[in-house]
């Protein structure tokens, strides 16, 4: 969950700190305050594309950072300790990023530098935001899929069809291109096997490369190593006739020397400790600088052997256009590839073996999904229809349509498609999302499949972004209860311009501007008990807070 956030130089916000509570918190305030401030900092600093547009002050960079809380047992955790970018003990993770004047930004997990994919990827694990435009993505059938899919918790089988789909992709570009080759195979068999033959001849191994370059910089620079090594040897302890002062003879002597003094300040002992302790490192120093001593040659035949075989290697690289590093990959891929043409028919014979095994393991995990999809299309169906219902829509009709998918290769989505449809009249057939003509309707209905759908959600904090637009009347009292029920199981936060919403929140957050000659400035404040009621009072009967609104306000708080 998110437990803290800090905003630095970002829109309207100067400088802003924030502690958050587990459950639902409510954000409220007067139009034009800025309440979306907060979230569309927390999307920035979890990979959301910035511009110098956000920059309070263009002079200086904006900072945003959100620590959060961990389950170990989680995906993220293991994503982060995979990445190698959080301590096996610890369960929080900061993430940062700073945006510059200049358009550049810098991001941070844990301190570490991680690019801006790394952050988003982290975000999408931590945060579900849902805007106030996310019926908008209702619209668009291809979310239905990946929504119906982790309503079922069968992304895993989803995933393992869809690389099946991408194998037998790759096999079928495979065939393709050795049919093309087959349409002339000798121009491309005769520079095959030059190729081949040249890379036999080089005879290159792994590795050869990197290591004959590092002998080629120690040959090189043979003499002046030896001197630097021989000048380092003698600081550290030089016995050559009578100039016995490198630092391992001056340590021992130092050590003499306070031993003498050690009895009358016993507190010197530390330091005897510490000289000891670094006349031993100076000895492994010693020991590994004469080791590599050892190791440097002057041999100027070997030299030259060496800069032979690099050139030769450097300049069948550049005919290949590769790194050097490469080649011996290539080799082995150009010799698969000029006895694939030598033996053509076999091959794609082989291929075509492998792809019809491909298509069975595809039926075989699809038809599963398809299975799953069709479990949790109906489960879906009735906790959507409950929802509509408890939201005054009982006369809707929600279906999940599966629809087969007619096409020549497997399909990375498997059989079928899936489109959530609707009927808002009794009677009427159902039809797509899109078609439905109000908004108030299409809100309430994006609602109940977001809040449905986010039960099920592994991500601990949810962001609901005035999601309740066009929702008023006894129905917004509703909304605010099942906001509040999902905030049982995860964090949840909700931009909302209704009271009965805000009352639901067990923290509120008052977003207010401040207008000066130079500039505005948002503020978020925490409000206690008695301040909510103020709040929800002006929410009520707007900016005249009378007796009457303060009592409602007061009745609608208590018995939320």
């Amino acid at each position: 969950m998110l437990t803290h956030i800090a905003i630095k130089n970002f829109t309207t916000v100067e400088q802003l700190a924030l502690e958050f509570a587990t459950g639902l918190s409510t954000i409220t305030g007067e139009t034009g305050a800025g309440k979306s401030v907060m979230l569309d900092a927390l999307a920035l600093t979890l990979g959301s594309r910035g511009n110098t547009n956000v920059l309070r002050d263009e002079s200086q960079a904006a900072e945003v950072t959100a620590s959060f809380s961990l389950n170990t047992q989680s995906a993220a955790f293991t994503w982060l300790r995979d990445k190698e970018l959080i301590e096996a003990d610890s369960d929080e993770v900061i993430c940062r990023r700073i945006l510059k004047s200049d358009g550049r930004s810098r991001s941070f997990i844990n301190g570490s530098p991680v690019n801006l994919s790394d952050l988003k990827a982290i975000g999408e694990q931590l945060v579900d935001l849902h805007g106030q435009h996310e019926h908008q993505s209702l619209l668009n059938k291809a979310t239905h899929q990946q929504m119906l899919d982790a309503f079922g918790k069968h992304q895993n089988l989803q995933s393992e069809v869809a690389q099946i789909a991408q194998q037998w992709s790759a096999v079928q570009r495979e065939i393709n291109e050795f049919r093309t080759a087959n349409k002339n195979p000798e121009a491309r068999q005769q520079l095959l096997a030059y190729q081949v033959q040249e890379l036999d001849k080089l005879a290159l191994s792994e590795g050869e490369t990197k290591k004959l370059e590092d002998e080629q910089k120690m040959l090189a620079n043979a003499e002046d190593l030896l001197r630097q090594l021989q000048i380092a040897t003698d600081l550290c302890d030089s016995d050559s006739g009578n100039n016995n002062s490198g630092a391992l003879t001056a340590a021992r002597q130092s050590i003499i020397q306070l031993n003498e003094s050690v009895r009358s300040l016993p507190e010197l002992q530390g330091a005897i400790d510490l000289l000891d302790s670094a006349s031993i490192q100076i000895e492994e120093a010693l020991s590994e600088m004469q080791a590599s001593a050892e190791r440097v040659q002057i041999d100027p035949q070997r030299l030259r052997d060496v800069e032979t075989r690099l050139d030769a290697i450097y300049a069948i690289a550049r005919k290949h256009n590769i790194k050097p590093e490469q080649l011996a990959a290539q080799h082995q891929t150009l010799t698969r590839e000029l006895k694939a043409l030598e033996n053509s028919d076999e091959v794609i014979a082989e291929l075509l073996t492998k792809q019809t095994e491909l298509t069975t393991q595809f039926d075989k995990k699809a038809q599963q999904l398809t299975k799953k999809r069709s479990a949790a299309g109906k489960k879906l169906i009735t906790a959507v229809s409950k929802k509509l219902t408890d939201l005054q829509m009982k006369h809707c009709k929600f279906e999940v349509s599966l629809s087969e998918r007619k096409a020549d290769a497997p399909s990375s989505s498997g059989h079928e498609s899936v489109e959530f449809l609707i009927a808002t009249v009794p009677g009427k057939p159902t039809q797509p999302l899109a078609k439905i003509a109000s908004g108030g309707e299409l809100s309430r209905i994006s609602l109940a499949i977001q809040v449905v759908t986010a039960q099920t959600s592994d991500t601990p904090t949810l962001v609901f972004d005035e999601v309740d637009v066009g929702i008023g009347g006894g129905v917004a009292e509703v909304v605010g209860n099942l906001l509040r029920e999902l905030g049982k199981t995860c964090q949840v936060f909700c931009v909302t311009h209704l009271a009965q919403v805000a009352a639901k929140g067990s923290q509120h957050l008052l977003v207010s501007k401040e207008i000066s000659k130079a500039n505005a400035t948002t503020r978020i404040d925490c409000l206690d008990n008695e301040s909510r009621k103020i709040e929800l009072a002006r929410m009520l009967g707007g900016l005249d807070v009378t007796a009457s609104t303060l009592a409602h306000a007061s009745e609608i708080l208590e018995s939320a």
